[in-house]
């Protein structure tokens, strides 16, 4: 790899401006006497990295720390600091002085199950783990943790058991028994906060009288006004937030979040403002004080619960589905909540919070057996919010479904079976009047066309394209397949398919044309077989790789391949959706045999466990990846923890990534940062003193070095940078590049025609395009040949921002002929192999790397693959196979 520069003649660097660190995570504790704090409505939003949100919420480690968080000041940071940082601590007393010593370890448990009277009422990990034990093994009943008075409160006290969600597709917690809230749960329990409609705010306040009933006067009637005299809708809002000292910008926020009763809710909990996105706990506290006065204080029990939400939802962003309750216990005491326990005891109570117990494996010991439930096992208590728990259980029970309902194929298909009463194999949606449906509409249509948001499962994409059972073609013809595949990993893959509903492929860039061969032989073979991908240039190589394997099979096709090969190649957002792919059958289920979602590493739980839903009995699915990437946007680690559980074949490609970019990738991910040979200067390392140099050095190379030295035009050059905010960051970047590439007075939302953008239809999703041009129906867009129209109301920082400059999450799943990788010295910390794997992968021809971390980069990617997450997902899988093996063996 060479350190030359490219341009021989470049210039010296210009004088950098005053550097400015990323932000660092919100202060661990309330200070009770300092002033009142505006809440800011700007580029804090709690978003995902994936999307355009500042905060990098839900990237790798993004909110831990990790250069992803970029400016961390907004409130994914702060909770991953708190919560992550003490995952194996207890609290030993609250930041600021409020609470003692920890009173909950070591609880004694009484012999029905529950917990023993403790001084305070206090509850531990362990007292938690022993009720989960009682209302699993059926010793006491859920409702018995409900009835218990609150010693402080008077209101329910005691912590429930926990009890499994019923699987299926994952939705907003109701606090009912059928969506998984706790059995014996008062009907009306308050939601978790940020949910879309106004909660219930009845919440038992200190001194209050429990059970639901509003709080004393004193946390409630220091009012400006009285509720009576709000103004109604949006008016009200904004008259609330005024008199609390929050920009009126944030009403249609704040009405979004909380519902039709937003201001009313403000009023009687003004720390319901918390679950707006980008508000921070300390903003949520200079709100109350202004609206409470001297009522306000940490000791508020309407504060406790609203950090709970709070914590839990900001882990989410960093990636963890639950977290272990001493670490959300030690996070509460260090926001100066004077009794972590008892918070979270009403907070379970209320059916906001759900606990588990997952067993805790030793390192060489057993894996869990259904068989052996007399044998005490070490486990470890989670707290989770509703919606992420349904979405692993969801997840775990449709991929054991389909390794249940697969049925292997037989030697020989019978000579007289003939497909009776089926339509056609390549028939897609269809209308009323059985033409077919525009499926190749394109896949980025603007917020106003279907599936723009998260998709959903909307019985309008169904048609009435009949239930037909899954193809299963007999093992010789599938041994013909393996036996003509284009590479021995390819013939591996698919011999796996012909065994197994589920099934997990590991690879880098060149092993995607083992699933392709895979698609084209299971077409070949009359099955409907699709690949889905995360990006329209996913898509795009997933069609090329599909388009040479379809030759492969055109003399060995059993049956007419089921439509062009080319559009087997879909987008996952397309697939669920019903614009792109093969449409659902009457039963809403997708109609086909096979899938393969590439780029599995980006697939974040609510989209998995959709997607399983999704597909019909006897279906193979298959996951295909890179395990060296980021994982995904949102919480979870699903391909992760699917490698880890073991639970269904893997097939490793035995395809090397070729050229001098492919022999660096390849070292770092086995956590060596090899020096390669690069004749042609496809590796270049640039060093850059501070970060005022950094952006100066890329901005040479993106204009002149790389189109004049590689022959790579700037338009086809990416910039991959650590963040969001700082010095060297993606708006720093994308100003200094506009204005070098493309200067202009950004007429439009601070956008002018033929600026590059980064779009994100929905969080967690990212496509880079270019500005065509604007007018009143909003900012018009190209991406990837789609047009995209943005409407006026939605062009800002969480929807499209300028994208020569992305983070690594938004660049994952897509590739580009010119990569220049940024790595300023304020990155060091939170650098990771996986991210340092994922910038670095984007490039296909060249890669240029300006850094100054030094020694921080090979210590990174020798000794920190990834920021770790807490799910229960990997679990759930093993339960779900032990249990399968012993009903074999009994069978």
């Amino acid at each position: 790899m060479s350190t030359d520069r490219l341009s021989e003649d470049a210039p010296e660097p210009t004088a950098p401006g005053p550097e400015t660190a990323p932000e660092e995570a919100a202060t661990t504790a309330v200070p009770e006497a300092a002033g009142r704090e505006d809440v800011t409505g700007g580029d804090t939003r709690g978003g995902t990295d994936g999307g355009t949100g500042d905060t990098g919420g839900g990237t790798d480690g993004a909110s831990e720390g990790s250069p992803e968080a970029g400016d961390a000041a907004g409130a994914g940071d702060a909770a991953a600091e708190s919560v992550t940082a003490t995952k194996d601590e207890t609290a030993a007393g609250s930041a600021g002085g409020a609470g003692g010593p920890e009173a909950g370890a070591g609880a004694p448990v009484a012999a029905d199950g529950g917990r023993a009277a403790e001084p305070g009422g206090k509850l531990s990990a362990a007292a938690l783990a022993a009720a989960v034990r009682a209302v699993e093994s059926g010793e006491r009943s859920a409702d018995s943790f409900f009835t218990q008075r609150s010693p402080r409160s008077g209101g329910p006290g005691a912590a429930a058991g926990a009890r499994k969600p019923q699987a299926g597709v994952p939705a907003p917690a109701t606090g009912t028994p059928e969506r998984g809230g706790p059995a014996g749960a008062p009907p009306q329990a308050p939601a978790v906060p940020g949910q879309e409609s106004a909660p219930d705010h009845t919440r038992p306040a200190p001194g209050g009288d429990g059970g639901g009933r509003p709080a004393p006067a004193a946390h409630t009637t220091p009012h400006p006004a009285t509720t009576a005299d709000l103004a109604p809708g949006l008016d009200g809002v904004r008259q609330v937030l005024t008199a609390g000292g929050a920009p009126e910008t944030l009403a249609e926020k704040t009405a979004e979040t909380l519902g039709e009763r937003a201001a009313e809710a403000l009023r009687e909990d003004p720390w319901q403002l918390l679950a707006v996105p980008g508000v921070r706990p300390e903003q949520a506290d200079g709100f109350a004080r202004a609206l409470l006065g001297p009522a306000c204080g940490p000791d508020d029990d309407r504060r406790a619960q609203a950090l709970v939400g709070w914590l839990l939802e900001q882990a989410a962003l960093a990636g963890h589905s639950a977290l272990e309750a001493p670490a959300l216990r030690a996070a509460l005491a260090q926001r100066s909540v004077p009794d972590p326990d008892e918070a979270l005891q009403t907070a379970i109570a209320e059916g906001a919070v759900l606990v588990f117990q997952d067993a805790v494996e030793t390192p060489g010991g057993a894996r869990p057996s259904a068989g052996d439930e007399d044998e005490e096992q070490p486990v470890r208590v989670l707290l989770g919010l509703d919606r992420f728990a349904m979405a692993e259980e969801s997840v775990a029970d449709g991929l054991a479904r389909l390794l249940n309902t697969f049925e292997e194929p037989a030697d020989e298909e019978p000579a007289d079976e003939e497909p009776a009463d089926e339509e056609p194999a390549d028939a897609g949606p269809t209308d009323a009047d059985g033409e077919p449906t525009a499926s190749s509409a394109p896949e980025h249509g603007g917020p106003s066309e279907p599936g723009d948001g998260a998709p959903e499962d909307d019985t309008s994409v169904r048609d009435d394209t009949p239930v037909r059972a899954v193809q299963q073609p007999s093992a010789t013809a599938w041994e013909a397949a393996a036996a003509a595949a284009p590479s021995p990993s390819a013939a591996e893959l698919i011999r796996a398919a012909a065994r197994s509903g589920l099934i997990a492929h590991t690879g880098a860039e060149a092993a995607r044309a083992e699933p392709a061969a895979l698609i084209a032989a299971a077409r070949a073979l009359g099955l409907r077989a699709f690949g889905a991908t995360h990006t329209p240039d996913g898509r795009a190589r997933l069609a090329r790789h599909l388009a040479e394997a379809a030759d492969t099979y055109t003399g060995l096709a059993a049956a007419p391949a089921p439509g062009d090969a080319a559009e087997a190649a879909v987008t996952l957002s397309g697939l669920l959706a019903g614009r792109e792919g093969p449409g659902r059958d009457a039963d809403g289920a997708l109609a086909l045999d096979l899938l393969v979602v590439l780029d599995a590493p980006q697939l974040d739980l609510e989209t998995a466990a959709l997607l399983v839903e999704s597909l019909t009995d006897g279906a193979r699915l298959v996951l295909s990846g890179d395990p060296g990437v980021l994982w995904s946007a949102g919480p979870g680690r699903l391909f992760a923890d699917v490698l880890a559980a073991r639970c269904c074949p893997q097939v490793a490609s035995r395809t090397p990534d070729f050229g001098p970019v492919g022999e660096l990738v390849s070292g770092i991910g086995i956590g060596e940062l090899n020096q390669v040979e690069a004749p042609g200067k496809e590796v270049v390392i640039i060093p850059a003193r501070d970060a005022g140099e950094a952006v100066h050095r890329t901005v040479q190379l993106v204009a002149d070095s790389v189109p004049r030295a590689i022959g790579v035009p700037a338009e086809q050059t990416q910039v991959v940078t650590v963040g969001h905010g700082g010095a060297a960051g993606t708006r720093a970047l994308n100003a200094a590049l506009k204005e070098r590439l493309n200067p202009g007075p950004g007429r439009f939302g601070g956008f002018d025609p033929g600026d590059r953008v980064a779009y994100s239809p929905a969080p967690g999703r990212t496509v880079t395009g270019r500005v065509t041009g604007a007018d009143a129906a909003g900012l018009h867009l190209d991406c990837a040949g789609s047009p995209v129209v943005v409407p006026r109301e939605r062009v800002g920082p969480d929807t499209v921002r300028h994208g020569w400059a992305v983070t690594a999450h938004q660049a994952a799943g897509a590739r580009w002929p010119a990569v220049v990788a940024v790595l300023p010295g304020d990155a060091a910390k939170g650098l990771t192999r996986s991210w340092v794997y994922t910038a670095f992968s984007r490039a296909e021809r060249h890669l240029s790397v300006v850094q100054g971390v030094d020694q921080a980069l090979p210590r990174a990617v020798a000794e920190i693959p990834a920021k770790e997450r807490t799910t229960r997902l990997r679990t759930l899988l093993q339960l779900h196979t032990a249990q399968a093996t012993a009903d074999a063996s009994a069978g």
